[in-house]
């Protein structure tokens, strides 16, 4: 969940078109050569260099250098989906029908593209400094998902209630992933296909009507 514009489309706006090209071309150009020459070996001139920018404007686009490989626009997508739900319809349902918008969006992915998010969950997954950043990214996930929760239900962020089911819902959705995230390279690959398939968001479904359910055992 967790990085820029996605990939199947590009923002309105000269500008922000150009941003968002420059932010891609970086991400890229750093997966090849973390994949070629190892995370360890590689240096933010050198992803600067290849991606024919200077480091302070990689560092414009991504704070650290594990987050080249982690942030993605997959959470502001999922949020505006969210957020963009009937009101009728309970924070469960709400999200139910978001994973399956962003879930369309990902089936929109070119070959090319597809590569790169299995090629960016194998470093993820395989790098302990990029594994262990990403568990910050989960927290703000975390924070995220919280404040549009609150807004759905009238309430505050930091209720309680927001925060229980904010956490029992990212819960659902990582119960529904890590048990092939600890499968190595060839897990993370899956990752990326299964999360394109009818069986994974079967799945999902299940564990939010667990969710919805109250969680019965």
């Amino acid at each position: 969940m967790t990085s820029a514009e996605p990939y199947p489309q590009l923002p309105p706006g000269l500008r922000e078109r150009k941003k968002a090209r420059t932010r891609i071309a970086i991400q890229r150009q750093a997966i090849r050569l973390f994949l070629d020459q190892g995370y360890e070996g590689t240096t933010v001139e050198q992803i600067a260099a290849a991606a024919e920018v200077s480091p302070s404007t990689f560092f414009r686009y991504f704070p650290t250098k594990e987050d080249v490989v982690i942030r993605d626009d997959y959470d502001r997508l999922m949020l505006d989906a969210f957020r963009a739900q009937p009101r009728d319809l309970t924070p469960v349902q709400a999200a139910r029908a978001a994973i399956h918008q962003l879930a369309a969006v990902l089936g929109e992915l070119s070959p090319d593209d597809l590569a790169l998010e299995q090629e960016r969950a194998i470093l993820q997954f395989s790098v302990p400094e990029i594994r262990a950043r990403f568990i910050d990214e989960v927290l703000r996930a975390f924070r995220l998902f919280a404040e549009a929760v609150a807004e759905r239900v009238e309430s505050l962020p930091e209720a309680l209630p927001v925060r229980t089911f904010t956490g029992a819902l990212l819960g659902a959705l990582m119960g529904a992933y890590l048990p092939v995230a600890d499968e190595g390279q060839e897990g993370a690959r899956e990752i990326v296909a299964l999360a394109l398939s009818d069986q994974r968001m079967q799945q999902i479904d299940q564990a939010l009507a667990l969710l919805e359910a109250g969680l019965p055992l």
